[in-house]
């Protein structure tokens, strides 16, 4: 079956009663069934959950083969939490058939790659999935389709029941000795565990590993003790010095800056600029540097931000230090300027991931968004965006929060370059689809910028300010020109992965990719 996006969507998929992606707001009005939160069970008074090891928190909860661990990715590239737990449920445990329910996995968990060629884990859902588990899942070699949620919608299939979380692992920089827990204030500070919070609540056990005993009670916590079971102290649970990427740093391009300017150009030229204003925006250099522009725009009308989400960096932090911004909330820290400044800079809370997006909740934050900025890989002429595989089908990459802010705000602006190397990032057909065309409005390349016709008061928005705009058609035709028309991939039938819209309804699908065969 073809969904709103243009994509066959394979009809086993569809058992169950499982809906393809039929438009931005098709889930309008309609119920989920909500998950209880966890079964309780009385408890004597006790001195402390404190174990001696990872291998003993998992046989005191119970761990088996066939679970589903859940892991957060507040450490990014730091991460050393998902690696200790899966080597001592395989190496020490013997556990095998374990899904891994992750917010995001990348280079720092390749480790994980040989637990799937072994048949030891045969399942992943995340929001994110880089380095070997990408490599390995893309080659066809994990027992089930991996399911790739937004940050929004992951917690909306935990909340529903869709996923059952036996066991979470929380990373905490520091703990007390039954479990309150904060993303601050130890050796591994990591920021906001916005990520951590859904997942402590719903799970069956929490087991909280730490590297920084605090005296009790540790407050305010992120995570509470009352849905933690056990708590694990290890040397490290990780390196904060990656959590930062190249990424995450305002670019000094003048391609980048040039871009940067015009985003600005266009959302001051918007009615929803105006004192108060709401805005988020992507981990990406030119995304980044639009916040440099903007602040000359408030400056320049008197106005200031009214708040600002995210995954937060450093720029954002020094606009609230100024007074530019009123109040900044917070899932995720993308760098130490941010991770130093939650909790300890008025005005910037923390906040879960289910409340920044979760499209099935009352009150997300990303439903109230004016702006949101973005990054791409690639971007086609019906504004679908893809942000997950690369030009050769490979898993390197992650939907996160991209497919919620876009839906969610008034006005998504998606900033990339025309090409990247001898790759055209605004093509004819994206290799996936992770944030649907309906949700984007205007594209700005360093060639030009154009406006999804679904948006004619845009349009006209840009044409009274004299901001020039071009088709979406003639950009692609650009970029082919410079770079040639990409070679059309080749896929087998096998599907590797499933991905989910923030709805939960099905967006797309990715396949094994043929192996490479030279003519004779």
């Amino acid at each position: 079956m073809k969904n709103a996006v243009g994509r066959e969507i394979p009809d086993a998929l569809l058992a169950g009663g499982r809906e393809v992606y039929q438009g931005r707001n098709y889930m309008d009005g309609k119920y989920i069934r909500k998950a209880s939160p966890r079964t309780r069970r009385y408890e004597r008074p006790q001195e402390s959950k404190v174990v001696d090891s990872l291998a003993q928190a998992l046989r005191d909860c119970g761990a088996e083969s066939g679970m589903t661990f859940s892991f957060h990715h507040h450490l990014r590239d730091g991460d050393y939490v998902v690696n200790m737990v899966m080597r001592a449920a395989v190496e020490e445990l013997g556990l095998t058939d374990i899904t891994i329910a992750a917010t995001s996995l990348g280079g720092a968990h390749d480790p994980i790659a040989a637990y799937i060629e072994q048949g030891k884990v045969t399942g992943i859902q995340t929001s994110g999935i880089r380095g070997r588990v990408g490599e390995v899942v893309s080659a066809g070699k994990l027992r089930t389709p991996a399911v790739i949620r937004s940050h929004g919608g992951r917690p909306r299939a935990i909340e529903a029941g869709e996923v059952h979380i036996d066991i979470a692992f929380l990373a905490a920089p520091t703990s007390d000795c039954m479990g309150n827990c904060r993303g601050v204030g130890g050796k591994s500070d990591c920021g906001s565990m916005g990520y951590a919070m859904t997942d402590a609540r719903y799970a069956g056990h929490v087991v909280v590993v730490t590297d920084c005993l605090v005296d009790f009670p540790n407050m305010p916590a992120s995570v509470e003790a009352i849905d933690v079971d056990a708590v694990v102290v290890v040397d490290s649970i990780g390196n904060p010095q990656k959590i930062a990427s190249a990424a995450a740093r305002i670019s000094q391009n003048p391609r980048d800056l040039m871009m940067a300017e015009n985003v600005a150009k266009i959302i001051a030229s918007t009615p929803y600029f105006k004192d108060g204003f709401s805005f988020q925006t992507g981990v990406g250099g030119p995304s980044l540097a639009a916040n440099l522009f903007l602040e000359e725009y408030m400056d320049r009308q008197g106005i200031r931000m009214g708040w600002a989400i995210g995954g937060i960096c450093g720029p954002m932090v020094e606009l609230l230090k100024k007074g530019k911004v009123g109040k900044v909330i917070d899932v995720q820290d993308f760098d130490l300027d941010a991770v130093n400044s939650i909790h300890r800079t008025p005005g910037h809370y923390e906040m879960s991931a289910s409340q920044y997006a979760n499209p099935a909740n009352k009150g997300a934050f990303v439903n109230k968004l004016d702006f949101v900025v973005l990054a791409a890989l690639e971007i086609d002429t019906g504004f679908n965006v893809n942000v997950l595989t690369g030009s050769d089908g490979v898993l390197r990459g992650a939907p996160g929060g991209h497919p919620d802010t876009a839906a969610g705000s008034k006005c998504c602006i998606i900033v990339t370059p025309l090409i990247r190397g001898r790759m055209a990032t605004v093509c004819e057909h994206v290799v996936t689809v992770t944030t649907p065309g309906d949700c984007v409005d205007v594209l700005v390349t360093d060639y030009g910028i154009a406006v999804n016709p679904l948006r004619p008061d845009l349009i006209e928005c840009l044409d009274r300010a004299g901001i020039p705009h071009v088709s979406v058609e003639a950009l692609k035709e650009k970029a082919y020109s410079l770079v040639g028309r990409p070679d059309e991939l080749e896929w087998e039938d096998q599907v590797v992965a499933v991905l989910e819209a923030r709805d939960g309804t099905i967006l797309d699908v990715v396949r094994k990719i043929r192996p490479y065969s030279p003519e004779a």
